[in-house]
């Protein structure tokens, strides 16, 4: 049953204790409210504004588990504060550890800091958590996918958008990078896990993935500079970096453009276009 007094002055509490500059958002000079306010929560969870003040209000309907979790990596909860989140929404808490989908406050305070860099989190199926404006301006809005389709592996192989992003000439690589790193991941998971049942979708639906699954790869990495492919401004060399989360298996991608290259130029030109993108 949903405790919704405890709720509403839970999300207040931890409304209240946070800082703009905690989640990356600029202070201004006129701002009054020590914490954030509910607009600014409402949009790190991706939720409408008054959605968000009927919880606090104590009124409302019972928020889904995916909503909860989302309002717990909104406002940077660490584990503990998630669970208790749940229960008090009258849900029982997900799985801890590497089946996680709760992205740790320190990694979510680094992303938060590189709001003019493409970024992302991404579980070890290639499952987009979070995003930068960059990010999704760059490849779209990969985050808010839901089931198969949530796996750039699943993507790669079903969806003709997806390889659109890159250049032609980097996809027989990319096909063998993601068929690897799915083979490694269920063999670490074993058979009934979600990445074997990722598996057995794709061998009933391309023949391509069958084909590169047959070859039995593993440590296949990708190229030190992936070849994007955007289509206002079309080609950009990125360099990728990857920060790795172990507990949770999760792992932050940094994409950069060597500075004064002409990457590096159509990157401040989307940053400029995306930061006048209202929303």
């Amino acid at each position: 049953m949903i405790d919704r007094t405890g709720l509403a002055e839970f999300l207040r509490r931890r409304r209240e204790s946070l800082l703009p500059e905690d989640v990356g958002i600029p202070r201004g000079q006129r701002r009054r409210t020590e914490g954030l306010r509910r607009e600014e929560v409402a949009a790190l969870c991706h939720m409408s504004t008054d959605y968000y003040a009927l919880l606090e209000q104590e009124r409302g309907p019972r928020p889904s588990p995916r909503m909860i979790a989302s309002i717990a990596r909104g406002l940077h909860l660490s584990v503990d504060e998630r669970d208790h989140l749940f229960r008090l929404a009258g849900h029982n808490p997900p799985a801890r550890g590497v089946a996680s989908e709760h992205i740790s406050p320190g990694m979510l305070r680094v992303l938060d800091r590189l709001g003019d860099t493409p970024a992302e989190i991404i579980t070890e199926l290639g499952e987009t958590l979070r995003q930068t404006p960059l990010s999704v301006a760059l490849t779209g809005d990969t985050a808010s996918l839901s089931g198969p389709a949530r796996s750039i592996s699943y993507r790669w192989f079903t969806d003709p958008a997806t390889r659109a992003c890159y250049a032609p000439e980097d996809h027989p690589v990319l096909t063998r990078v993601w068929v690897s790193g799915l083979r490694q991941v269920t063999t670490l998971r074993g058979p009934g896990s979600r990445a074997a049942r990722l598996v057995d979708l794709l061998l009933a639906r391309s023949e391509e993935f069958r084909r590169a699954w047959d070859a039995h790869e593993v440590g296949v990495h990708p190229r030190e500079v992936k070849h994007f492919l955007h289509p206002e401004l079309g080609a950009l060399d990125l360099n990728c970096q990857q920060l790795i989360d172990p507990v949770r298996a999760h792992s932050l991608l940094v994409y950069t453009a060597a500075p004064g290259s002409e990457s590096h130029e159509k990157l401040r030109l989307l940053a400029a276009a995306t930061a006048r993108t209202p929303g």
